[in-house]
């Protein structure tokens, strides 16, 4: 059963959350990251992007670039930008984009369940991404920036936080610059605090990472060297536990993860589409298609865009993998007729959250930046936990959840 705990969080001060929250590091280049923190001498990126602080042509993994971190959160809990809780405490928060509503609570989740596989994945780690965030956390002594996990819907949870949300005044509520609002309530009552945790601990038996892979490794392996290290280790003590916000999975929406390719692998458009009419029905469009259901797709080439819809033999609806539409695109199109076959580390291609819109797409091609474009159907929740709770790993690229969480509302010391 899942481990969760409090923690004395470390917060901005409320007038001052809406100019300290920044996006998470990883959904920003340092070019993106050092314009959006032009001017703002408390934004997070400080801290979870530290090398916007130092010349553009400096290693993002030099001495200097943590060292720079290090330097910035000093600054940020000295001069009261950052203000540690005097007792522990959960948080809710609460997430509106578009009229879409997420409520998640904020804790401490337990790095032995990550190790134990009571965090379940589905997403491999690169080492080089993992030893930056390993070293990141370890030489700031805290967990920055929350990992993002779910876990199915349960209804004494669910009660418990919206009595906190409806009767509740909560610490921040902002709107950002992208649309989001974002609102957070201290959870300071004692029979909250333990009705949560007892309930985590006697009705959740797995929690599964939605966003976060390489901070949830880093975290479970910086915790796990710190207690290797300390001769009189617990196993109670702050190392061992991790920043998570845990949302019930009917409220997340995920979206779809698109694709663009350089090159047709010196094949025309034309023989190109006639390759995919053996695995697919092809249907000619006037405008942008946006996939309506799953194993259909949208194409764009050519400045044309067409419905693919798979054909029934090219998946196993009893396979959690291979019923994936990333799946299907892999094996019928980008490995065997543009000869993609590690979409990891090939060059040629490039991937697009939803976010951004079907028509970065269709700009991007037209260009003559790319040759093609796919465009997915989400992933559903149901078969991210699917894939998990077998052991298995997605495609690369498979899910893009929105919103993303705002860095810096709490940090978690250890």
């Amino acid at each position: 059963m899942a481990i969760i705990r409090s923690f004395n969080g470390w917060r901005p001060k409320p007038e001052q959350a809406a100019q300290v929250a920044s996006r998470p590091y990883d959904v920003l280049n340092s070019e993106e990251a050092r314009a959006e923190a032009a001017g703002n001498d408390i934004s997070f990126l400080h801290v979870c992007k530290p090398e916007i602080d130092l010349p553009e042509n400096t290693d993002h993994y030099a001495d200097e670039v943590y060292a720079k971190a290090v330097e910035n959160w000093k600054k940020f809990q000295s001069n009261g930008t950052f203000n540690q809780d005097a007792t522990p405490n959960m948080y809710a928060y609460r997430q509106i984009m578009n009229g879409h509503a997420q409520v998640g609570l904020v804790a401490n989740s337990a790095i032995e369940d990550y190790f134990n596989d009571i965090i379940k994945k589905h997403e491999y780690t690169r080492p080089e991404k993992e030893n930056d965030r390993i070293r990141h956390m370890a030489e700031l002594q805290c967990h920055p920036e929350p990992v993002f996990l779910t876990y199915p819907d349960v209804a004494e949870i669910d009660t418990i936080i919206n009595k906190i949300v409806t009767s509740t005044s909560p610490i921040y509520d902002f709107t950002a610059d992208d649309g989001i609002q974002h609102t957070f309530w201290i959870i300071d009552n004692i029979n909250d605090v333990e009705g949560l945790t007892n309930l985590f601990n006697s009705k959740v038996p797995f929690t599964y990472i939605a966003d976060g892979h390489h901070r949830s490794a880093s975290s479970a392996k910086v915790g796990k060297a710190i207690g290797q290290n300390n001769p009189n280790h617990t196993g109670n003590e702050e190392y061992n536990f991790f920043l998570s916000v845990i949302f019930p999975a009917s409220q997340l929406m995920i979206m779809d993860y698109n694709r663009l390719v350089t090159d047709l692998n010196g094949y025309t458009v034309a023989e190109v589409l006639q390759a995919i009419t053996e695995k697919f029905d092809l249907e000619k469009r006037d405008s942008i298609y946006k996939p309506e259901s799953l194993h259909t797709f949208g194409l764009y080439v050519d400045s044309t865009w067409y419905k693919l819809t798979a054909k029934p033999n090219t998946y196993n609806d009893n396979d959690p993998i291979d019923v994936l539409d990333v799946t299907i695109m892999s094996n019928h199109i980008l490995d065997p007729i543009l000869g993609i076959k590690d979409q990891r580390t090939d060059k040629r291609i490039d991937f697009v959250g939803g976010i951004r819109g079907l028509g970065e797409l269709e700009k991007r091609v037209n260009s003559g930046e790319m040759k093609l474009a796919i465009s997915l159907y989400p992933v559903s929740i149901q078969q991210l936990i699917n894939i998990a709770d077998s052991g298995n790993v997605m495609p690369p690229k498979s899910t893009w959840f929105e919103p993303k969480l705002r860095s810096g509302l709490v940090v978690h010391t250890f």
